[in-house]
Formats: structure tokens, sequence, C-alpha cells
């Protein structure tokens, strides 16, 4: 192999090496988005939040029965209003009666928002609702950043901010009244038996599989489009990072095939 070709090979693996570190690494290690199962383990009940009526609460004043936990943010131009929604119609199809049989409390994980903002969500939503439930079957709860990832940290939930928006997956958590992680639902598609089973085995305390395991993300959305956006810079680097690749073992197959030419 000639000084050339080894000087080009030497450049293409820092390249190489350079786009691996761009890629891998992570500048900023508190930027993930992701749903880590925690089944089994407790939620902090001693978390204080604001309900939608200004009152301060604890998660150990609000959570008395079996428990559909959502973690979302009221202003969410994603993923959050579907899930919501799609909750609100599906309860409508489960033979169990909310706020006698169990509860849902919604959080948002954006401490920017405010009581007033969670009320006029919660009114949404409510009216999808067949049966006008007690007000305190569905509470919405704002808070702290402190309490915030105090619970979603010990749920698995892991959401950063860009821009204006979140970046963060979307699922149902079924807590026990006793604070007990004990089914997750991914996505924001839910069948009424899979959300009445799930129920009555928080209602028992009792741990349960995950059933579905995709699960979508709010990330680039194009609020105009209503479409989620690959990650484009992202896909381009690996495109670019197979290319150099596959560049360099073609210039050493090259190079090995010369020398053996050579030889002869």
């Amino acid at each position: 192999m000639n000084r050339n070709i080894k000087q080009i090979l030497r450049l293409l693996l820092i390249q190489i090496l350079i786009i691996s570190i761009n890629l891998l690494a992570s500048p900023e290690p508190q930027k993930k988005a992701a749903l880590e199962e925690q089944l089994g383990n407790f939620i902090p009940l001693d978390a204080k939040f604001t309900n939608e009526n200004g009152q301060e609460v604890t998660l150990r004043e609000v959570i008395k029965k079996p428990t559909i936990l959502t973690l979302v943010f009221y202003e969410c131009k994603g993923i959050c209003t579907p899930l919501l929604t799609e909750l609100a119609e599906e309860l409508n199809k489960v033979d169990l009666e909310l706020g006698r049989d169990f509860q849902i409390v919604t959080i948002s994980f954006d401490p920017e928002e405010s009581a007033a903002l969670a009320k006029s969500k919660k009114a949404n939503y409510i009216k999808l609702l067949k049966n006008k439930p007690p007000d305190e079957a569905w509470t919405f709860l704002v808070g702290d950043s402190s309490n915030i990832y105090s619970v979603t940290n010990s749920v698995g939930f892991y959401f950063f901010k860009e821009e204006d928006q979140f970046v963060h997956p979307g699922a149902l958590i079924f807590i026990s009244p006793e604070g007990k992680i004990t089914r997750y639902l991914l996505g924001i598609d839910y069948l009424p038996f899979n959300i009445k089973m799930a129920i009555l085995e928080a209602g028992e305390g009792k741990v349960g599989p995950t059933i579905a395991k995709l699960i979508k993300f709010c990330y680039a959305y194009d609020a105009e489009g209503r479409t989620y956006a690959l990650n484009i810079t992202r896909i381009i680097g690996i495109i670019t990072l197979l290319a150099v690749g596959i560049f360099v073992i073609f210039l050493i197959s090259k190079s090995k095939k010369r020398t053996g030419e050579n030889k002869l």
C-alpha cells in the first residue's frame, strides 16, 4: 500500500471516528426520550402537585382507587391530545365505572403550565365521556420540576424539551391504590378489554406483562401537516458513515489486489 493510499485511509478513519462520536455520544445526557418499565416499583405518593381547582395535594391524597396515570403536557401539539381522547372514548366501552371502580390522574410534565390550563383541558375530556363522573374521578395536576421528575423517573418516563415542545413517549400507566406500578399500555391505541383487565389487576396490586410493545414518541411533529417527521440529520449521518466505511473497504481491497499483482 503506497503512502498516498495510507494517508487517505487515515483521514477517512479519522472522519469515521468524528461522525461516530457525533452520532452516538450524547453531549446532553438529560436529553433522553424513553419509557423503561418499572413494574412492581412504587411511585412517590408524597409528591406534591396542584390540581385543576388550584388546591395543593399529594398523590397519596389523590390516589384512592386503581388508577390510570397519564403523563402529558397540556399544550402538546403531538400525541398527548390523541392519547387522552382515545382513553376517554374507549372508557365509554368499558363496563367499569369511572369514580367507583377506578380513577384517572393526569400530570403535566411541563412545570410552566398552570392549574387554570389544567381545568380547561379537563373540561374538554370530560365532555367525551357518556356518563359524567364525580369531580375527583379524573384529576388534572400541575407541579414544579422536582415533583414532576420524582414521578416520571419512578415510572421510567423520560422526556426532554425541544424548542417549545417536548420529546416524550406515550402510554397509560396503571397504579394500585398503594402506588404500585402494575401495568403499562403503550402507544395511543387501546382496546377496552385490555384497559379493563389492567384496571382489575391494579385493584389487586397484581403486576401484569405489557401486551403491546409498540410505543409512539412525540417528536419532530409537523403541526400543519399533522405528521411525524423522521430525524433526517441522524439518517443522513448514518448513511454517510456507511458510505465512508464501504469506500475504505473498497480502497483496502483494491490496494491488496494491486500488491498481489505486483508480487506476481
